[in-house]
């Protein structure tokens, strides 16, 4: 059971994951949206940042992956 809830709590690293990358993408194109000129650099930071969010997401379900499989 306490594997299971361990699990569980590991994997909500996705929901923190989903929304970082959505706050982050609606923040890009606000940005976008007021410097059309500076999109290059804008974009580049967003894709970096999205990447590590991600790399959160996945690091979490490994985790949960372990817990669950090495009982």
């Amino acid at each position: 059971m306490s594997i299971a809830l361990g699990a569980a709590i590991a994997v909500l690293t996705g929901l923190g994951a989903g929304v970082s990358i959505g706050i982050a993408t609606s923040k890009a194109t606000e940005s976008i949206a007021r410097q059309p000129e500076a999109a290059s650099s804008i974009n580049m930071a967003l894709i970096l940042g999205c990447a590590l969010a991600e790399a959160t997401a996945i690091y979490g379900f490994v985790i949960a992956l372990l817990l669950i499989l090495m009982k």
